[in-house]
């Protein structure tokens, strides 16, 4: 009986192994040719000598146009005034206006929004017709037609609308930047830089190495492949030009209510549009801190599963049916809506992985105890593995370098263990989005399922 175990257990392991290394190799090699997209492009702009645009490159006297801040928030009671007091204290711009949307059945999150429009007429308290929670999308077109109630009023028409979320640290220049940018783009987005949490190294940590890897590395390549770029829902601006024409599309309202992820669909919807998107990596020169939004990542294992959860549901399995692949966008853009969509497909694979961990384990075990020889791995399975081997520790010495580039390199050497966290987070996501895209395919509710947030004791951060 022992015997026949062992049989199996060795079978087992053998086409776990097999099947994880190819999924593994597929991706690896995915991977390296975005690295060395990025490499020829860093070594290509220092070449000609291209720098980052700097902040102070856009005063204050050469802002041209009016702003629309768009804050939607649902049970945001905790954190939404000293978002509001902080960004009224931040953003250095001659004109903006930030609009606040909160629910009937939300009086909490009502009142303290009340108390800071009370005492600074550049926030409005949006109140949407329906009682919450909605989608972050119906909130956001609640918004939308009450700026655009107020520039007809008023005769002054915004030139772009800024999102941010009620969690939010905002950078001072920001505003200046996508003024004068969206002259030339219809869409502009800034990095993304999670807070370091003390109180979660790990699992709110591992958003560090995610965003310094998507914000530092991929979304630069996308640009310069001329694919579409989605956008983050925060410290990204879209111009009113390009919104009318996204709510004459849509039927009037440019933010997409079915949508679970209506921030990267917008993005991905620009670019379909014919219109420009950039991602823009700018420093302010008086600080030395990038132009850059900043908050707290979810900092629980089971709020970051149910973050996680979502973005695999909006972008990488509803996403694949609602924006399609655009062949006409170019040989980049399907390449790049692959990648967003890869996650879900990668799934199983390290699934797969660590059953080929336990049934090895078992498989040492097992012939340990019986006293049999190991099977010995081909000489083909033995070169997948090391080319495997060598992939993986280059594709960790990037997300060290990304890592370190904005955090210093004590938080470069966590980001190596934290991977490991990022797989668990990743898989008992994917289980919760397949039940989640199942529920959605038979009829089920799009509802805004958001996660509580808190906001920094200060807003002095450091440069990063």
């Amino acid at each position: 009986m022992l015997a026949i175990a062992v049989v199996w257990i060795d079978a087992i392991a053998r086409e776990a192994i097999l099947f994880a290394a190819i999924g593994f190799l597929i991706g690896g090699i995915d991977d390296a040719i975005v690295d060395a997209a990025f490499w020829i492009r860093a070594l290509r702009d220092q070449l000609r000598g291209r720098r980052r645009p700097i902040c102070r490159d856009f005063p204050i006297d050469r802002c041209t146009g009016r702003m629309a801040v768009f804050v939607p928030a649902w049970d945001e009671a905790a954190v939404i005034g000293a978002m509001l007091r902080a960004t009224l204290a931040r953003f250095d711009h001659p004109d903006w206006q930030l609009y606040a949307g909160a629910y009937p059945n939300d009086r909490a999150t009502i009142n303290a929004i009340a108390v800071v429009a009370a005492q600074d007429s550049r926030v409005r308290l949006v109140l949407n017709d329906h009682p919450g929670p909605t989608t972050k999308a119906d909130c956001l077109n609640t918004l939308w037609m009450a700026a655009v109630r107020d520039s007809v009023t008023e005769g002054r028409a915004f030139k772009g609308v800024v999102l941010h979320d009620a969690e939010d640290v905002v950078h001072p220049c920001e505003l200046r930047l996508y003024d004068r940018l969206l002259d030339r783009f219809d869409a502009v987005q800034i990095p993304v830089l999670p807070l370091a949490d003390p109180a979660s190294r790990w699992i709110s940590g591992h958003y560090i190495d995610e965003f310094a890897e998507a914000h530092g590395r991929h979304l630069p390549v996308r640009g310069s492949l001329g694919a579409g770029l989605p956008l983050a829902g925060v410290g990204c601006a879209i111009s009113v030009t390009m919104l009318m024409r996204i709510a004459g599309a849509r039927g009037g309202l440019p933010f997409d209510e079915t949508s679970l992820t209506e921030d990267d669909e917008l993005g991905l919807t620009v670019r379909a549009l014919g219109g420009r998107g950039v991602f823009v990596d700018a420093k302010d020169k008086t600080s030395g801190a990038p132009v850059a939004v900043r908050a707290y990542f979810p900092a629980t294992l089971d709020a970051a599963v149910r973050q996680k959860a979502r973005w695999m549901t909006g972008i990488a399995l509803a996403g694949w049916d609602r924006t399609g692949w655009h062949r006409a966008s170019g040989i980049g853009d399907l390449w790049m809506r692959m990648r967003d969509r890869r996650a879900i497909l990668a799934i199983p694979v390290l699934a797969v992985a660590y059953l080929a961990l336990v049934a090895w384990s078992l498989s040492l075990l097992a012939h340990w105890r019986s006293g049999a020889d190991l099977p010995g791995a081909t000489e083909g399975l033995e070169t997948l593995l090391t080319v495997n081997l060598v992939l993986m520790a280059w594709r960790l010495a990037m997300r060290a370098t990304m890592v370190a580039r904005r955090y210093g390199p004590w938080e470069a050497v966590r980001a190596v263990p934290r991977t490991f966290v990022a797989n668990l987070i990743a898989l008992l996501a994917a289980r919760r989005a397949l039940g989640r895209y199942i529920t959605l395919l038979r009829g089920g509710v799009v509802r805004w399922d958001k996660t509580a947030h808190h906001f920094p004791a200060t807003v002095d951060l450091p440069a990063a």
